[in-house]
């Protein structure tokens, strides 16, 4: 496990900021705003199955639960986008714990976990697309009005910084996780959960916890995604594509990893929309790129691209005294 400083966080954090005021094209920081929001709902993920080892396939469940409670709240209650916003994430953590309550009483892990939660998000979604509360098939449209009451801005710069503002706060609660009892029980429970039952964990309190926050981290996501594009709908909020995305995101770059949601999540997007430039736009061909990377990222960086960084980066000296 590695294990960054809060410095080279800072750094990192402050060069994907400056890059936003670098005379970026639109569509690059529409590009960014994206990569920021998958970011967030993989640091959720990797709170669960990364360093908790509880492998999900629904966190579409959390992603959409915020989304849904941010358009809702605003477009039927005429709540504040800043308090539905807190709400959405609160709504996030709810549901984990609900999920988690169900799933953990009843002893289910591994796979069975992994499809229970699939399962949930499936339910959901079919519970939005067809209940008129939630716009039904057609889903919410949120009434454009900028300025930061309404966290929408003319200049796309300022999103961007508050998207990787809530990526900042997920790196953060990585790095506090590994660095503190919490995330220690984490581990242990990942790497041998009977083991550290016999030594005295809480199993089912740390797994509750975990799954808490991870949902809150991936709400957050819903949450931004529909500000953002000021539109949801059933298969948006709840479709299995941000599952895919979160865990595609944090297996590539390294789950289990401060760093490795964040990374994964720029370098999926980015050779994702590099290859629909190449290609000239032909449908799936990002897909297949997923796959190729996933395929060559198993094989080869079984950890994750922070953990072969990081071990290129020991062996350079060695190469050097050669």
């Amino acid at each position: 496990m590695t294990k960054p400083r809060l410095s080279t966080l800072a750094i990192i954090v402050a060069v994907l900021a400056a890059i936003a005021f670098t005379g970026l094209s639109g569509a690059l920081l529409n590009l960014m705003i994206f990569m920021m929001i998958i970011a967030l709902a993989a640091q959720g993920w990797n709170i669960l199955g990364g360093y908790a080892g509880l492998s999900s396939f629904g966190h579409a469940a959390f992603f959409g639960a915020g989304a849904y409670a941010m358009a809702v709240l605003q477009t039927r209650f005429g709540v504040n986008v800043w308090i539905a916003l807190v709400i959405g994430i609160a709504l996030g953590a709810l549901v984990g714990a609900a999920i988690g309550f169900l799933s953990f009483r009843s002893g289910l892990k591994g796979s069975y976990f992994a499809l229970i939660t699939l399962a949930f998000a499936e339910v959901a979604r079919i519970l939005a697309n067809s209940w008129n509360f939630t716009g039904g098939a057609a889903g919410i449209l949120i009434k454009l009005q900028t300025g930061l009451p309404y966290l929408q801005f003319a200049d796309r710069r300022y999103f961007l910084l508050i998207a990787l503002g809530f990526v900042a706060i997920g790196l953060l609660v990585s790095w506090w996780l590994e660095h503190s009892r919490f995330g220690a029980y984490l581990v242990a429970l990942r790497e041998n959960e009977q083991a550290a039952q016999a030594l005295g964990v809480d199993v089912f309190a740390v797994k509750m916890k975990a799954i808490a926050i991870s949902g809150a981290l991936t709400a957050a996501a819903g949450c931004l995604y529909a500000q953002n594009y000021l539109f949801i709908d059933a298969n948006v909020a709840f479709g299995s594509w941000i599952s895919i995305e979160a865990l595609f995101a944090a297996i590539v770059g390294g789950s289990g990893t401060v760093l490795g949601p964040l990374l994964g999540a720029i370098v999926l997007l980015g050779l994702g929309e590099l290859t629909k430039s190449v290609s000239g736009g032909i449908p799936g061909m990002d897909l297949l790129v997923f796959g190729v990377i996933l395929v060559l990222s198993v094989a080869f960086s079984p950890n994750g691209l922070v953990m072969l960084m990081k071990s290129l980066g020991l062996r350079a000296p060695k190469a050097k005294e050669a």
